[in-house]
């Protein structure tokens, strides 16, 4: 097809893509449906605007590569590493249940053996892109549930190679039923040989030869160059990783996981992403184009049926997966409604099964239909995943197999452990912080946490349990009742919505303190029952305006005044925070103190008058261009700024004394300013 006829459509398809961008916006749906719904009202078994399907496969592709080139950018070997054994464990789990099942339902039904395996492999890949732009949309690629579907969904990919291999042979056997077992084995060893000679190249070549180049890039000082740059090694890589037998998606997240280690992943990131949104919606647009209403039509029980096997059947393998793998059942079902839909390289997989006569064209368009239907429902079910509580207390019995600590340890080791405790949901870094720093302090607390791998690795000392601080049989065993205060420090919003209204279903009385990513979450945090909320996006803020000022020398009573200015423009009372002496002595008083500034406003009431006599020292006084050491006999004026020395208490007194709108300077975020020199 000629430019010519391709652009009308291509426009066409960019003014759908707005239209359900902004109707979904309007009606909260998840955008990733709406563009599929989208695709299926303007395609050939819709209205018919676009005929050509192939006219967008292309930069639909290129849409999926920089998805999981971006996707990759957020990660690092570091922390690749970190998941390793839920990629090896859990997504073999996955993966090998699914396909046995499948297999054991397709010889049920009078299938072969070959097709009811190839069946399995079908079915046993999810979405990569779907999966991944909804946990990134939502903040959850660190949360538990997150990292086993990300594990799950890496095995996945890789497990593509063996699949793609094993299809002519899976057909030779349907057609002849001999197998060559020596000559496959061989193929797949070779195979498997160069897919992983190749990884450890990329790997090396990402910590020797990437970084030194992108030197040589960023010193031309051109943000189209670098763009190039990382567009060449983005495709580049893709291309190898498909030259060995891998996919070109996977290729593309090795080739973000690379980048991600150096010092110009978050520059990549800011240069990709629009052009990776535009190329993503076209694809999921292009999802829709494939569905074909009038198999519904003509075969309703069998799409409903293959509908269900899928969606129902292959998310509760997945949740069994992930309950075997150690994790409690809220994660487990969450990551099974992750990863119950079909996958994009289903339809390469079918493709090929079709071109090697394994799988008849009329089971292909039923199977790939109904693997339709489980996408575009996956970000509705995602979306509402996490509000349905029904399906983690179905699995909870499951929980006691876990080989982790459970939260009912902590009930057993005695009630005089956990009175006047503070219950912390979530052991990320702020949960561990908060843990060091209570028991430096001596005070008793419990951890929640989800992640089984977490728990293990905790030390005893840290009193780390696996428990769901949502589910009300988990905050009893952690004797919720005799806690002095709930903090929520958990990375999923809908968890602490969900674990606010459990705690207070058991108690109003308790004070909860809960983390938010967001400003606009504080009035529904607070509406359900959250005594205080913490919010990232404020304080992150607040601690920026307060740095930029200490290094501006702006004088502490100003400095105070404008946080508590910015706060209160927010909303938020100031906090008063109060430092407790340390009870044992160690640290010198005399570290305490510090040389703070102090401007006289022009309606100070100390204008005109002597300096007010303090427990700090003021040992100089700046006016105008004047340095006056050591001021005793001086009258204070408008404008001028005095340096004090002692300790910190007596430095605010005197603040508070010579600007009284300042009120209490210790309600400051931040350190007060030091003087400069």
């Amino acid at each position: 097809m000629s430019p010519v006829d391709t652009l009308p459509q291509l426009v066409l398809i960019l003014g759908v893509a707005l239209v359900a961008a902004l109707l979904v916006g309007f009606l909260r749906l998840p955008a990733v449906a709406g563009f599929m719904l989208a695709g299926a009202v303007i395609g050939p078994s819709g209205l018919g605007l676009v005929g050509d399907v192939h006219a967008v496969e292309l930069l639909a592709e290129i849409g999926v590569i920089l998805l999981l080139f971006t996707i990759g950018l957020e990660f690092s070997l570091k922390r690749l590493r970190t998941i390793a054994r839920l990629v090896a464990i859990g997504g073999a789990l996955q993966v090998g249940l699914t396909s046995v099942v499948a297999v054991g339902v397709a010889r049920a039904l009078g299938q072969s053996t070959a097709r009811g395996i190839l069946i399995g492999f079908l079915i046993a890949l999810s979405s990569t892109a779907i999966v991944l732009r909804g946990l990134s949309e939502r903040g959850e690629t660190d949360a538990p549930h997150g990292r086993f579907t990300i594990g799950a969904l890496i095995f996945q990919d890789l497990c593509v190679v063996p699949m793609m291999l094993l299809i002519p042979i899976l057909a030779t056997v349907e057609h002849s039923g001999s197998l060559d077992v020596l000559a496959v084995s061989g193929d797949l060893a070779l195979a498997l040989g160069k897919a992983a000679g190749f990884v450890v190249i990329a790997l090396a070549a990402g910590r020797y030869v990437v970084p030194p180049v992108l030197r040589r890039v960023d010193a031309a000082r051109s943000r189209e160059v670098f763009l190039i740059a990382i567009l060449v090694m983005c495709a580049g890589v893709a291309i190898l990783t498909a030259l060995v037998g891998l996919s070109l998606a996977l290729g593309a997240f090795l080739a973000g996981v690379l980048l991600a280690d150096g010092s110009y992943g978050q520059r990549a990131m800011s240069n990709v992403l629009p052009l990776r949104d535009l190329l993503t919606t076209i694809f999921f647009l292009s999802l829709g184009l494939l569905f074909d209403v009038r198999v519904i039509r003509d075969h309703p029980e069998l799409i409903a049926g293959l509908f269900a096997a899928m969606f129902l059947g292959k998310g509760l393998i997945a949740t069994l997966a992930c309950l075997a793998m150690g994790f409690p059942s809220r994660v487990a079902w969450l990551a099974g409604v992750g990863l119950a839909q079909f996958g994009e390289f289903g339809f390469v997989l079918a493709r090929e099964a079709q071109a090697a006569g394994l799988l008849p064209e009329a089971d292909a368009k039923a199977l790939l239909t109904a693997g339709l239907l489980t996408m575009f429902v996956t970000p509705l079910a995602m979306r509402i995943g996490p509000h349905i509580s029904a399906g983690a207390r179905l699995l909870a019995p499951l929980e006691r197999l876990l080989g982790a600590r459970s939260v009912d340890d902590a009930d057993a080791s005695g009630a005089t452990a956990l009175k006047g405790h503070v219950i912390i949901g979530g052991y990320g870094v702020g949960g561990r912080l908060l843990a060091d720093a209570l028991r430096q302090l001596q005070m008793p607390y419990v951890v929640l946490e989800l992640d089984a791998e977490a728990v293990r690795r905790a030390p005893p000392a840290d009193s780390v349990y696996l428990g769901d601080v949502t589910s009300a049989e988990a905050l009893e065993h952690a004797h919720l009742v005799d806690a002095a205060a709930v903090v929520l420090l958990l990375t999923d919003g809908a968890a602490s919505r969900q674990a606010i209204a459990t705690i207070r279903s058991l108690t109003h009385t308790i004070p909860i303190v809960v983390r938010a990513r967001r400003l606009s979450e504080h009035t529904e945090l607070r509406a359900l029952g959250a005594s205080d909320v913490v919010s990232e996006e404020l304080e992150g803020g607040i601690e920026t305006l307060a740095r930029v000022l200490r290094l501006r020398a702006t004088p502490a009573n100003l400095m105070a005044a404008l946080v508590r200015g910015a706060r209160e423009a927010h909303g938020e009372t100031a906090r008063r925070i109060s430092l407790p002496r340390n009870r044992k002595g160690e640290v010198d008083e005399l570290a305490e103190l510090k040389v703070e500034s102090i401007a006289v406003p022009p309606h100070s009431p100390a204008l005109g008058q002597p300096l007010p006599p303090s427990a700090a020292l003021v040992i100089a006084l700046r006016r105008g261009s004047d340095l006056i050491e050591a001021p005793t006999d001086v009258v204070l004026a408008s404008g001028d700024v005095l340096y004090v020395v002692g300790p910190r208490p007596a430095a605010y007194a005197l603040a508070a004394r010579i600007d009284p709108n300042v009120g209490d300077p210790r309600e400051a975020s931040a350190p007060i300013p030091v003087a400069p020199a």
